[in-house]
């Protein structure tokens, strides 16, 4: 109880001095309004309905491409685990792309293949891919060599070696990445949708901006608040059931 306080302490601060500002019209409301109509109009907005379907919407396109990152990332990682010869082959091309911002490339892919979910879904593959290859190369590369001999001197496969024992002691690594990897997807998407959708949270804000609607601006940027920080709880949960694993290697 003692630490929920702790931590919500700032945000009752926050929010209250957010009610001051507005009771004292030090701003206009047309440029921040008061907390009761923000809620109010969140409210409107879930009854609707409104707010749900560009919530579903956006976090389906994360997602898919979230999914597609990962697959690629775990299957560089295990190559760079298995074959670090092989990661010559593709390391310039990996270090290339890592510098490039992935919004600097919404332009072109639009040209290529149209306002459409494509552009997307590669801006979220870019944005999340790097931080979980990296988080997942670590892990499987830096397994504790004593595990290893143990499992050749019990007749292990490479197979049975790197599922039963690097893939294991890595899990805790690849949680970590894959927390970093969906925050950086869910800050590309939300870019991506303000600059090439019709539909989404980043719509809904770029939108609420265009309609001079401050107070839909604010449940959109709550709505992702929200959202990425109940995700990350679960991820902190994933990452702290294997502290022990980690800590006993």
């Amino acid at each position: 109880m003692k630490q929920i306080f702790k931590k919500s302490i700032l945000i009752f601060i926050i929010f209250a001095a957010w009610h001051i500002v507005c009771e004292l019209e030090i701003f206009t409301a047309y440029i921040l309004p008061s907390p009761a109509t923000t809620f109010k109009t969140m409210f409107n907005m879930i009854l609707s309905g409104e707010l749900a379907t560009h919530t579903l919407i956006s976090f389906k396109r994360i997602f898919i491409g979230y999914a597609f990152a990962f697959a690629l990332a775990l299957l560089l990682g295990g190559l760079t685990s298995l074959k670090p010869k092989i990661t010559s082959y593709y390391e310039w091309i990996l270090e290339f792309f890592r510098n490039i911002p992935p919004l600097s490339l919404i332009a072109i892919l639009v040209l290529w293949f149209g306002i459409n979910e494509t552009p997307k879904v590669i801006i979220i593959v870019l944005a999340s891919f790097f931080p979980m290859f990296l988080s997942i190369s670590k892990g499987l590369t830096s397994c504790d060599i004593k595990l290893i001999e143990v499992g050749k001197i019990f007749g292990f496969s490479k197979f049975e070696i790197f599922y039963k024992i690097i893939l294991k002691s890595a899990l805790k690594d690849i949680f970590v990445g894959m927390r970093i990897g969906f925050g950086y997807a869910m800050r590309a998407i939300i870019g991506a949708e303000m600059i090439a959708a019709s539909s989404g949270l980043g719509y809904l804000i770029l939108d609420a901006e265009e309609l001079s609607r401050a107070d839909r601006i604010f449940v959109g940027i709550f709505t992702i608040g929200v959202c990425g920080v109940l995700i990350d709880r679960i991820f902190l949960k994933l990452i702290s059931k294997f502290e022990p694993l980690k800590a006993g290697r």
